[in-house]
């Protein structure tokens, strides 16, 4: 049984609070990968060996998760909030005085458990406080922020890397997480309603799993975040040592994806005024898949493939990757109104543990040529638009 929420709208200040939370896993992953090689050579490894420390951050971001729902569920936002950051700042103090390469792994993981108990909650926050439409644009409104940090944080980590050493980069995390933490203490208010009964954990997380049409949703979101992952792990040498980009224009290149994922966000936006979310998650989906089928040609065909209709793909990729997430986050969490924690939990770490698998699949099938991530990506597409309609094939419930 639940009493009512302590508030039933969301304002915009609440919207850009909870997109500067969740922009720490993108700040996270994306700030440091212009740093990669120097990683490497500061502690005399290999970047292979470097690169695991992002699947090592996925995987620690996706057991937080699964954590952290059921946890903000019984125990409340601020609390989970408040719990997540402070394990998260340890670990990257670890990570800036760590003196070997395990240390590292170590703190990484560390850093990730925090993060995924902190970031269950702005998604869950917007279900506490909107529904069904209302709750998809707000959504796609706190996306539309919050995709400043992917696009900013190659730029900022290079800039840092000019003035410093790669621990610079991990310092200016720390202060970015300890002001995200200030400000939610002084103006997020509690959203959780009041639960008179609370299910177990393991109870929470049946309630998702055994509920068939939610489930596609999850199987869609976790395969659009492999696809993506796969990406974003081999962009950095895909980019610089096999096209021959330069450092300096690297974060461009990437930033371009994230433009592009900014303004389809908008667009998704736009559409959910006359579409249903379902219906732009199917477009999303199909086009994606033409996409990912398209690159996969080019690059298994072509005997050079050229750096421009990659980079051009790769944004279409994102475009589409705008109608995916936070349709399938939306519609999924929209069954759950009293564990919508926990729901987010299950999105969040399904699509960080498939995306840290889809990053060590391109390490180890690498062979400095883009075809191994496409065909990751090709895969993970067919398979998201798959298993979708097999778990979808009945009238939702």
């Amino acid at each position: 049984m639940t009493n009512t929420q302590p508030s039933k709208s969301i304002t915009l200040a609440q919207i850009l609070i909870l997109a500067g939370l969740l922009a720490t896993a993108p700040l996270a992953i994306d700030a440091y990968l212009p740093a990669l090689p120097a990683m490497a050579t500061s502690y005399g490894v290999s970047i292979h060996d470097v690169e695991l420390s992002l699947s090592l951050f996925l995987a620690g971001f996706a057991v937080g998760q699964l954590v952290g729902g059921p946890f903000s569920d019984h125990i409340g936002r601020r609390i989970s909030i408040s719990v997540g950051l402070g394990i998260f700042l340890l670990g990257t103090l670890g990570i800036i005085f760590s003196p070997n390469i395990e240390s590292l792994w170590l703190f990484r993981v560390l850093q990730a458990f925090g993060g995924g108990l902190a970031v269950v909650n702005p998604n869950a926050i917007i279900r506490d406080l909107s529904s069904g439409l209302e709750s998809a644009r707000n959504l796609s409104h706190m996306a539309i922020i919050m995709m400043l940090a992917p696009l900013l944080a190659p730029m900022i980590g290079t800039a840092i890397l000019q003035l410093t050493d790669w621990r610079g980069i991990f310092v200016f995390l720390f202060i970015y997480c300890a002001l995200i933490g200030l400000v939610i203490a002084w103006r997020l208010p509690e959203t959780r309603a009041v639960q008179l009964e609370r299910p177990s954990a393991l109870n929470r997380y049946w309630q998702v799993i055994s509920h068939r049409h939610a489930m596609g949703y999850v199987a869609t979101l976790s395969l659009s975040y492999a696809s993506m992952f796969a990406f974003i792990t081999a962009s950095p040498l895909l980019y610089i040592d096999y096209f021959g980009a330069s450092t300096a224009l690297y974060p461009f290149l990437f930033g371009a994806n994230v433009l592009g994922l900014m303004i389809f966000n908008r667009v998704n936006v736009r559409l959910l005024r006359s579409l249903q979310p379902s219906w732009i998650l199917k477009l999303g989906q199909y086009l994606q898949l033409l996409n990912c089928a398209l690159l996969f040609a080019y690059v298994s065909l072509s005997d050079t493939p050229q750096l421009a209709p990659v980079v051009c793909m790769m944004v279409a990729f994102f475009c589409c990757q705008a109608l995916i997430v936070s349709n399938a986050t939306s519609s999924a969490i929209e069954y759950f109104p009293r564990n919508s924690a926990t729901a987010t939990a299950l999105l969040g770490a399904s699509g960080f543990m498939a995306g840290a698998l889809s990053g060590t699949a391109v390490g180890l099938l690498g062979d400095g040529t883009p075809l191994p991530m496409a065909a990751i990506m090709l895969t993970c597409s067919l398979l998201s638009l798959g298993l979708r309609h097999f778990l979808q094939r009945r009238k939702a419930p």
